[in-house]
């Protein structure tokens, strides 16, 4: 035997058959599959063999796989066959990985985003929260469930909670361990999705102050070492704290608040930003005279505000009054963006250059939506892959870097970015936009009483680069 497969070569043929249908390729494609596939093992035995190999499998799915591992690519025939069918079949085959690279979506441009699918989970499927992973998967809370869908958008399960409703979520493990928390119950929760059991909580308890009671949890972040909670107690006092991801024991705690004002309430959102090591948080509240809230960025190791903005502020802004809607961080490009409430215009500041005023207010260099954006009281944004995504009531727009006199400049300018539509009528007209967050090279959207999650991709034209 060992003599046989001595004389084997990368270009010798080899047959198989197929569910009844005979193929013929080399050694060479077979084992481009990588050394732990089934069909690398089955390019080992004797060429020579008069018998084919016989697999009882789909010819024609076969087809497809087989045509990948030559081009690295799929054929159009593919497209007769449901992406789970073609993952089941590169499972059983052992080329899962090369399947996943040939049907990753490509690189995520705003300017030619659609939407190419709407998730809707199987019971109770108006979306109340949802957190993306970098391959493109989701998680996604409706009712007290959790579903989770895959880099390939396919249904992996659904876990059944305790609580009645879900309203943060976040994964805190690669093995699958969510936090999960309710607004109107207290406590933050972790579950582990391959049993689907709860396997910890989390309770905001101070001995010495009885005011600490049932707090709820308003916002949920993690580092590579631990959860970030913020509890808000019926009297207001707030407070972030940090528990130890393997124990799931609270190891400090954050920036105590009172809650008697918009300067101290409960921050609605939290960002651990892993390069430079901070957690970000910012708190909005609205009523009669406008927006009013912070932006606050901790050192978690020491506890210490390392920066902070109130807005209405002190008048040093060249907005002052003009207080911001909503904020978002991109993590990866250590840029923040802040949405005015009033003049709806955008604003974004570098994280490694921050001082009491750091705001870049950008100018829109499309001529033909110009002084079209205006304040309205549903705004949100999210920064991704610098790029900034905005939703307006049920339009959604994007804001893309302009490469100036053919370079691409990374200084944020007034008019180093150019603002489009991305969605048409009918798109607007679903709802209004709840939250934007981008995962792998997707852009998840959800709705206000809309149910389902929106999936937004490139086309496959993408990749063009705007020119000033």
């Amino acid at each position: 035997m060992e003599d046989g497969l001595s004389n084997i070569t990368l270009t010798d043929r080899i047959k198989l058959n197929v569910g009844g249908k005979l193929f013929e390729t080399t050694i060479s494609t077979l084992r481009s599959g990588g050394p732990d596939s089934l069909l690398a093992a089955l390019s080992n035995r004797q060429v020579q063999s008069s018998n084919p190999v016989f697999i009882d499998r789909d010819p024609e799915i076969f087809s497809v796989l087989l045509s990948l591992l030559r081009t690295n690519r799929l054929p159009s025939t593919s497209r007769r066959f449901t992406d789970q069918e073609l993952s089941d079949e590169a499972s059983y085959y052992g080329i899962e990985s090369q399947l996943k690279s040939a049907m990753l979506p490509n690189p995520l441009s705003g300017i030619d985003a659609s939407v190419i699918a709407t998730i809707r989970p199987a019971s109770d499927g108006v979306v109340s929260a949802f957190t993306t992973i970098d391959d493109g998967s989701v998680w996604i809370a409706h009712g007290g469930q959790i579903s989770v869908y895959d880099w390939n958008l396919t249904h992996a399960g659904t876990v059944r909670t305790h609580l009645d409703s879900i309203t943060s979520i976040r994964q805190v493990t690669p093995s699958a361990m969510a936090a999960i928390a309710c607004d109107v119950a207290s406590g933050i929760h972790f579950y582990n999705f391959a049993n689907g059991r709860r396997v910890g909580s989390v309770e905001w308890t101070d001995p010495t102050d009885p005011r600490i009671y049932k707090a709820r949890v308003t916002a949920i972040a993690d580092s590579p070492d631990s959860v970030f909670a913020a509890f808000d107690s019926h009297h207001k006092e707030n407070s972030v704290l940090a528990i130890d991801k393997s124990t799931l024991q609270v190891t400090s705690e954050i920036g105590r608040q009172s809650g008697n004002s918009s300067k101290s309430i409960v921050p609605g959102n939290l960002t651990y930003v892993n390069d430079l090591g901070i957690l970000a948080a910012n708190a909005v509240t609205s009523g009669a005279f406008g927006f009013s809230g912070y932006i606050r960025l901790w050192d978690p190791r020491s506890a210490r505000v390392v920066w902070e903005t109130n807005e209405p502020g002190s008048g040093r802004s060249s907005r002052f009054g003009d207080s911001f809607a909503d904020v978002s961080i991109d993590v990866s490009d250590g840029t923040m963006c802040k949405i005015c409430s009033k003049s709806g215009d955008l604003a974004m500041a570098d994280l490694r250059k921050l001082s009491d005023d750091p705001w870049i207010y950008l100018r829109d260099t499309n001529p033909s939506l110009r002084n079209t954006s205006g304040g309205t009281n549903n705004s949100v944004v999210h920064c991704y892959r610098k790029q900034v995504f905005v939703g307006r009531d049920g339009g959604l727009e994007v804001w893309s870097r302009v490469a100036q006199n053919g370079e691409n400049n990374m200084e944020i300018a007034e008019e180093s970015f150019r603002r489009n539509y991305m969605d048409k009528l009918e798109d607007s007209e679903r709802g209004i936009i709840k939250k934007i967050e981008g995962g792998g090279e997707r852009l998840f959207v959800s709705r206000e009483e809309a149910e389902g999650l929106e999936v937004w991709q490139s086309s496959v034209f993408s990749g063009a680069v705007l020119v000033s």
